[in-house]
């Protein structure tokens, strides 16, 4: 009853969103019918859009305005290699996160396939950590508000202006925890001109998908927007035995701003953001062959037998399978001119709710039952204060900033009492297993007992309350007409308590069938005590059993930057910089007691930016080398201490280097033709890393493939029914993964495969849309995956040596769709 009524009232919100839209969008119209002197253009505007100058043509080839140094610039006048995903690329590739065009920036990594638990990796630099006890070294970032590494860091677009990506440490002004590099998305604010639009979109799987954004003046110093965003799919992946659809969209999303022009040269911006999310996991799709019952499955697998994912049936039989999250966000931004300069506000609170339960061996069979869930709640709340100013001589920038973010973490493991039984026989514990056997002797005696079928379910709480404080300066030095040094440090002070805490197992219809025995006393007859019964398998901590634990630390940083760029000629500018990023220390959720250190990574890069009005192409390049201490890497380790002989992520500490080369181009070949290409090399190498094994892979490659690119074109037809027919064709490549001792436990490469693992990547997207200046909408059509590739993204080895099954996980087949937007 409960699951209907919530359905129902999503539903209401919905509907009460899309009314509400309706109804102001026709309010709106009409302010703006009234208010048309206020979108009339001034002569110096007009005069200004009627000149055809370089720099048009440069900000259309991508120099556009950015942040990357809170400070407005273009993008070609600052000496960080960086690359900027406009509003209009993300709407030709329908793209409704930053997963689903990732491979359009070189170097850049999202996996977006759980979104409530992405992992972001840059230059080769991530950690797929899952627990709330460290942090991401790529800093994501939503209007300035660090969003943390997991409920608000991959939500969906909604009223995008643009993503800047920005590679290489950007502590001095990013702050902590952006060692590898930042993420920052910059939203639509409100203005004082009238604007509305909304987009519905519909393709294969069923696809139904909609935008709309409503921006109006309410008087001379107020503006009011609001933004909303639906997302539904049937899925591309069924189940086999259940019929249930995987891989479905179920997402939504709102954001309202109120912009205010205060008296006193004052700006202040309110924004609340609010997304729900539900939909079952990402599909676990056994390649393993499985014998018929009961009869177990080997494991020590031969992997060429395994079967080829693409085409293997999909078992998933999780119990309560979804994925879902409740996020909001609230923030408030006040700006005010000062005299000798400009102050800054920024305060946010964020609070979010995730929940992620997912099976783990890909079958339908109760004796090899296993799933795990994760559970997270946060609250974050953080302000930022910010001075800047600029004279002849120098730009300056000067801030404050403090973070608090209390997080909640459960990670909670589900079995059967069947698939316990296969655990122990498997592990030498129990040969036979202890369930089954009892029950067979009890029924064999006349006693209609089972203990078969249960449940069982053991959790690992963590509580995490990090602090962080800072304080930073940066200064752009003019040296001359020409040269520019530019100097910044960071001091930050983090603190972190952690705690850890696992209760007794549950295993309610379990404990119901033991109290029976026991009061019979077939238990004392049989001389087995009911405390036999009532251990835990899996989190066995005997610190944390009934009690929690806890830990304290703090860590203090200070992270500088120099930068030094030349203007050979106004539009070529040269720069090499130096900078240390950091990132906090902290604890392993899962493993009690451990404690990482800081990270910190040593940076050294240099590069080129031109612009070449006469043959209308920009041209970017830089090369960098870079040294990080102790990175945690997350790792399957195939007998964990702690916990019996079951296999476990650990966390485990690497010292890396790496160096690479980037470049990105953009022509204006002719007045109807546009060509971009990007592309970056990486070596990337361990050089001081041994696994739990003691496997020592210093000097070995850590898996990164050396080279990604990407290739686009971008035709116009004009004169086409009144309007003109927009065709882009994008294209992107990722080279194989380069194997190491540990790859084949990681589960990344192995050669005795019947198909392909860790090869290249393709992928190439198509849209075509036509538009007119003399109606209000347009209609266009997309394809993404062009080719229908699907890859094997790697095989899920968590329970191979305990229950003999192994899982893997596919990319995404052809997606196709139409579309079509109304400007009111």
């Amino acid at each position: 009853m409960n699951k209907i009524q919530m359905t129902q009232l999503t539903r209401q919100v919905r509907l009460a969103l899309v009314a509400g839209t309706a109804a102001m969008l026709a309010h709106g119209t009409l302010l703006a019918a009234a208010a048309d002197d206020a979108q009339t253009q001034t002569p110096a505007a007009q005069q200004g859009a009627g000149q055809a100058t370089t720099d048009n043509a440069a900000m259309q080839l991508g120099n556009v305005t950015v942040t990357a140094q809170s400070r407005t610039q273009q993008v070609q006048e600052v000496p960080i290699a960086m690359q900027v995903i406009s509003s209009t690329q993300i709407d030709t590739l329908a793209a409704t996160d930053l997963s689903k065009m990732d491979k359009y920036v070189p170097g850049l990594s999202v996996s977006g396939d759980q979104p409530t638990q992405p992992n972001f990796s840059l230059r080769g630099i991530g950690t797929g950590d899952f627990g709330i006890g460290t942090d991401a070294p790529v800093g994501v970032y939503a209007n300035g508000v660090y969003q943390g590494k997991t409920g608000g860091a991959l939500l969906m677009f909604n009223d995008i202006d643009h993503v800047e990506v920005l590679k290489g440490p950007q502590g001095t002004l990013f702050g902590r925890n952006s060692a590898a590099g930042a993420i920052s998305v910059t939203t639509m604010a409100p203005s004082d001109q009238f604007e509305a639009n909304a987009r519905l979109r519909l393709g294969n799987y069923g696809l139904r998908y909609g935008d709309g954004v409503l921006n109006t003046p309410l008087g001379e110093n107020l503006a009011f927007r609001l933004s909303f965003v639906d997302n539904q799919s049937d899925g591309w992946l069924r189940d086999s035995a259940t019929g249930r659809h995987f891989y479905k969209d179920d997402d939504w999303g709102t954001r309202m701003q109120l912009h205010w022009n205060a008296p006193g040269d004052t700006a202040v911006n309110l924004a609340w953001e609010h997304e729900r999310l539900k939909q079952p996991p990402r599909a676990t799709i056994g390649v393993s062959p499985v014998p018929a019952y009961p009869e177990l499955p080997s494991t020590t697998p031969d992997y060429s037998t395994f079967l080829d994912p693409r085409n293997a049936p999909l078992y998933n039989e999780a119990i309560g399978a979804r994925e879902s999250r409740t996020y909001d966000s609230f923030v408030l931004r006040a700006e005010h001119a000062l005299p000798f300069g400009d102050f800054t506000s920024l305060t946010s609170f964020q609070r979010y709710h995730t929940y992620n339960r997912e099976a783990q061996e890909g079958t339908d069979r109760i004796d090899l039952y296993f799933d795990d869930v994760n559970i997270e709640r946060h609250k974050t709340w953080s302000q930022e204060f910010k001075l800047a100013g600029k004279t002849d001589r120098a730009d300056w920038i000067a801030g404050a900033s403090w973070y608090r973010d209390d997080g909640r973490q459960t990670s909670q493991i589900n079995f059967f009492t069947n698939s316990i039984d296969t655990l122990l026989n498997n592990l030498g514990i129990a040969p036979g297993g202890l369930y089954g056997p009892l029950t067979q002797g009890l029924q064999a005696a006349g006693f209609q007992y089972s203990l078969l079928g249960d449940p069982w379910q053991e959790n690992m709480n963590n509580r995490n309350i990090a602090r962080a404080s800072a304080v930073y300066g940066d200064v752009i030095w003019h040296l001359n007409d020409r040269l520019n040094l530019t100097t910044g440090v960071r001091f930050t002070r983090d603190q972190r308590d952690f705690s850890w805490y696992t209760p007794p197992r549950v295993a309610d219809e379990l404990d119901r069938t033991l109290a029976g025995l026991q009061s019979l006393g077939l238990l004392d007859a049989l001389g087995v005590p009911i405390q036999t019964f009532q251990q835990n398998i899996y989190f066995t901590t005997p610190q944390t059993l009934g009690q929690p634990a806890g830990l304290k630390r703090s860590w203090n940083d200070t992270s500088p930057r120099v930068v030094l760029d030349y203007k050979l000629t106004p539009d070529v500018m040269l720069y090499a910089s130096a900078a240390k990023g950091y990132q906090a220390g902290g604890f392993n959720a899962l493993e009690v007691g451990t404690v990482y250190k800081p990270q910190t990574v040593r940076s050294y890069e240099a590069g080129v930016k031109s612009w070449f009005a006469d043959y209308k192409l920009l041209f970017n390049a830089s090369v960098y080398y870079y040294k990080y201490s102790n990175l945690p890497n997350l790792t399957l380790v195939s007998n964990g201490g702690g916990n019996g002989d079951l296999p476990q992520y650990q966390i485990l500490p690497s010292d890396q280097e790496a160096k690479g080369l980037e470049f990105e181009a953009r022509w204006q070949a002719t007045d109807s033709l546009r060509l971009n290409a990007a592309a970056a090399y990486i070596d990337q190498t361990y050089s001081n890393y041994k696994t739990a094994e003691g496997v020592d892979l210093s000097g070995q490659p850590t898996g990164l493939p050396q080279w990604s690119a990407t290739l686009g074109a971008a035709y116009v037809m004009h004169n086409i029914a009144g309007g003109s027919l927009d065709f882009t064709l994008q294209g992107a490549y990722t080279g194989k993964t380069r194997c190491n001792s540990g790859s084949a436990l990681q589960g990344s490469c192995i050669s005795t495969l019947p198909f392909r693992l860790g090869g290249s990547h393709t992928r190439a997207d198509f849209h075509v849309g036509w538009s007119s200046p003399n109606v209000p909408w347009s209609v266009g059509l997309f394809v993404n995956n062009l080719f229908d590739t699907q890859y094997v993204t790697g095989l899920n080895n968590i329970v191979t040596n305990v229950l003999g099954v192994t899982s893997a996980g596919i990319t995404a087949p052809r997606m196709w769709g139409v579309e079509a937007n109304y400007r009111f």
